[in-house]
């Protein structure tokens, strides 16, 4: 079924009980070309590439929960391409342009709304190295304004602009970031996968793999065992627990970043606003409320919860950036898990198990990335070569020191 306003019309007229499920809930088969673990959107990104752009339609994508009940539903939704460094910017602006498109390729509501992403600085150093970040942009590229306090304050004139200690001296702005829905963008990638012929398979936890030396020939899961030509690993923070099955060791850390939604209130801030002297980003949802989080909880951990000094430090940030919302009510806050790798970007390679494909280390990177995330993830799977916009994100890099380190921390990830 294609959506568009007449579908709508006609199943208004006949009282909606002609709608179909978005995608089918497929049950696993013996066998696939390639197994896709990881049923959030970058593991669905990428099984929608394969089928649409390599034509590799006997794929599955395995979920232990249901589609979009991990990450995917726990960010804070922004999209952007206003990267530094020449192995991150051309990815990043990549997965901006498919970003630009993803609505009309997917024929779903994505709720993707580029309503600008506005960083301020609040020195003269921090412009510097604003000035720099944008002509890396636009070198690539990408857009990117550097605006002085005026033009900032026509934006939010509600900021504390006389604030001694934090002065907002001006900001970068790239105007074709914004926000996406991030439960849409997982459910639009379904729908086009499952159409294409993919099976999309829920409640499948894996629980181990097959191996004939080194390779891998098959995934244990809890709904029995699946051979599979080629598995594809994309599951974010649990990447660490998945390859310890196979007795990987991956250079990553698993951390929790927090997010908080507050009440409704009038339109307040027109796009998405970091904080300069502090980590603390902050938009408002089409429902009216102000999403917005700040820097990981920095201890390792699994759960999808977080603390309490954290949550007075993200409060600290925004109440120092614009004092209006310090009257408002957070209603809820949640935790992410993040897959942090050694120097804060992302690894999209083969392994040293034949067979067997990683997705992982997304940093903060992950919901912005999705697209291009599944395009190159794709890619890799079905030609064993790396994209050109990915071709970076080795997994050996961190062995032969070609690190991509877009804030100069060294190999510590909770500093990235």
């Amino acid at each position: 079924m294609r959506y568009s306003f007449l579908t709508l019309a006609r199943a208004a007229l006949r009282g909606h009980r002609d709608w179909q499920p978005a995608w089918r809930d497929a049950e696993p088969r013996p066998s696939y070309d390639i197994v896709v673990v990881g049923g959030g959107g970058h593991g669905l990104a990428t099984a929608y590439y394969l089928a649409k752009k390599h034509g590799l339609r006997n794929v599955a994508v395995l979920e232990k929960g249901w589609i979009g009940s991990g990450n995917a539903g726990r960010n804070t939704t922004i999209i952007r391409s206003n990267y530094l460094l020449p192995g991150n910017e051309p990815f990043y602006e990549w997965s901006m342009k498919l970003w630009e498109g993803l609505e009309q390729e997917l024929n779903y509501n994505a709720m993707v709304s580029q309503r600008g992403v506005l960083n301020v600085f609040h020195s003269d150093a921090q412009r510097d190295a604003f000035a720099r970040r944008g002509n890396a942009m636009r070198l690539a590229g990408a857009d990117a304004e550097l605006i002085d306090t005026d033009a900032v304050r026509r934006i939010l004139p509600f900021a504390d602009f006389d604030n001694a200690r934090f002065p907002i001296k001006g900001g970068l702005l790239q105007r074709r970031g914004g926000t996406a829905r991030h439960d849409a963008v997982v459910w639009g990638y379904a729908r086009g996968a499952s159409d294409l012929g993919v099976d999309i398979v829920q409640n499948c936890e894996v629980t181990g793999f097959l191996r004939e030396g080194d390779r891998v020939i098959a995934v244990e899961t809890t709904r029995g065992t699946i051979h599979a030509g080629k598995v594809g690993l994309a599951v974010a923070g649990s990447s660490s627990r998945v390859a310890k099955l196979l007795g990987l060791r991956l250079p990553i850390e698993s951390h929790l970043i927090q997010a908080f939604v507050s009440e409704a209130v009038k339109p307040l801030i027109p796009c998405v606003v970091t904080f300069g002297a502090g980590h603390f980003y902050i938009s408002q949802s089409d429902k009216g409320g102000l999403v917005f989080g700040g820097d990981i909880d920095g201890y390792n951990s699994y759960a999808q919860r977080g603390n309490l000094p954290v949550v007075e430090d993200v409060c600290e940030g925004g109440m120092a950036l614009m004092p209006i919302i310090g009257r408002v009510r957070i209603l809820r806050n949640w935790a992410g898990l993040l897959d942090m790798s050694m120097d804060g970007s992302p690894i999209i390679d083969r392994t040293p198990l034949d067979g067997l494909y990683l997705n992982s280390g997304w940093c903060y990177g992950g919901f912005k990335a999705t697209p291009a995330s599944g395009w190159c993830f794709a890619h890799l799977l079905a030609r064993d070569e790396h994209h050109e916009v990915a071709s970076d994100y080795r997994l050996d890099r961190f062995e032969t020191g070609h690190l991509i380190d877009e804030k100069g921390q060294g190999a510590q990830p909770n500093l990235h």
